[in-house]
């Protein structure tokens, strides 16, 4: 079974191993380097550890700031699934696909390839395009209207479910594609979990109508409850059952002064600002999965973990944030780290037990996720 369908934990995966830096906007000279060695090495660690999953970014352009070009090096996001899945056991590896850049018929094919390969453990993202200076490096113009991308998206994936399911070949006549004698074979021998991050009224209409996850930011926890049980009720009503997801950033340490020591190290002291800005109006310009009314209030969390919930402090004190998440209705998250492959070790000897006393990592023989402390 893919482990993204496991109703009996509280998820947990890594998000932008792929890109250098993670998802750090640092200058640190410590920052995460995204080689191949190195997500392999890493992949291994989270799989002999029982993460979940592992969800990556796809770009093609950087975001320049004074000193770095923030995701200016990236590990192209099928490829690299597609090696990881061979080398590991047990861990889901999501392709993140934009909906504008890949063709659904190939998108099909390469998601069903994965598959095999990682004998169901293969998963897809999808982005229905924000990132402007994407478009214009691919030489594609980036719509204006919420509703012409996510009705692209949505004709785009309606053909992709189309190829997992018919056996035959078909023709498609839509307002988007014009397909004559396609097939998809192989298909999918079991489900694919579908990933959809959406701020947007249009985009939610569409995660809820299309994925198993809708991947959002944690701002406030009070809030993120209330818009949880929104989310999940406007899936419902289309007959469906979705998850929410989040991602976070985690500086965990012995005492709490250490790990604020080292926020302030690599996220504030030695922050390359301008890429932050530029991020931040980036996600001004073309983005809703923040609000924009407290983009800039997120400024130093932008800096650490592109805007990721806060897990800061003693691996009581991470412990403790992951639980919050859980118990605001969150059904997982992704974890970043200014170094991967260094951090992940003292979370995973230290953090990782707290939660599986609390029940939060069940061990596959219980039902149903216990949160209580």
């Amino acid at each position: 079974m893919n482990s993204m369908f496991r109703k009996d934990r509280f998820l947990l995966g890594t998000f932008c191993s792929n890109c250098v830096g993670g998802m750090t906007i640092t200058k640190a000279p410590e920052r995460w380097v995204s080689s191949w060695e190195n997500n392999l090495k890493l992949a291994k660690m989270l799989d002999e550890a029982d993460i979940d999953f592992m969800l990556p970014v796809a770009r093609w352009v950087g975001t320049p700031g004074e000193e770095i070009d923030f995701h200016g090096s990236v590990l192209e996001t099928t490829t690299w699934a597609a090696g990881l899945l061979a080398s590991t056991k047990n861990i889901s590896v999501i392709s993140t696909i934009h909906t504008a850049v890949n063709h659904p018929v190939v998108v099909a094919k390469q998601l069903a390839t994965m598959n095999q390969i990682g004998n169901g453990r293969a998963g897809l993202n999808i982005v229905a395009g924000w990132h402007r200076p994407e478009y214009e490096a691919l030489g594609l113009v980036l719509s204006d209207s919420h509703d012409e991308r996510y009705g692209y998206a949505q004709e785009w994936f309606d053909i992709i479910q189309r190829l997992w399911q018919e056996e035959d070949y078909f023709d498609w006549e839509g307002k988007y594609f014009n397909l004559k004698r396609v097939k998809s074979d192989p298909r999918p021998a079991s489900d694919i979990p579908i990933i959809n991050a959406a701020g947007s009224k249009e985009g939610r209409d569409f995660a809820t109508r299309n994925a198993n996850f809708l991947f959002t930011p944690a701002i406030d926890l009070e809030n993120a409850k209330a818009e949880i049980l929104a989310l999940k009720s406007q899936a419902i009503e289309k007959e469906r059952d979705v998850d929410v997801l989040t991602f976070s950033h985690v500086i965990c340490r012995p005492t709490e002064e250490e790990a604020l020591q080292y926020w302030d190290y690599a996220a504030r002291t030695n922050a390359d600002w301008t890429a932050v800005e530029n991020v931040i109006k980036m996600q001004f310009a073309n983005c809703y999965s923040f609000p924009h009314e407290v983009l800039h209030l997120l400024r130093e969390r932008f800096a650490l973990g592109h805007g990721g919930f806060p897990l800061v402090g003693t691996p009581e004190q991470v412990a403790d944030g992951i639980t919050a998440l859980a118990e605001a209705g969150f059904k997982g998250t992704t974890l970043s780290f200014v170094d991967y492959n260094a951090e992940f070790p003292y979370f995973r000897d230290h953090v990782l037990p707290i939660l599986a006393e609390r029940g939060l990592r069940g061990d596959g023989n219980s039902s149903s996720l216990n949160i209580s402390k």
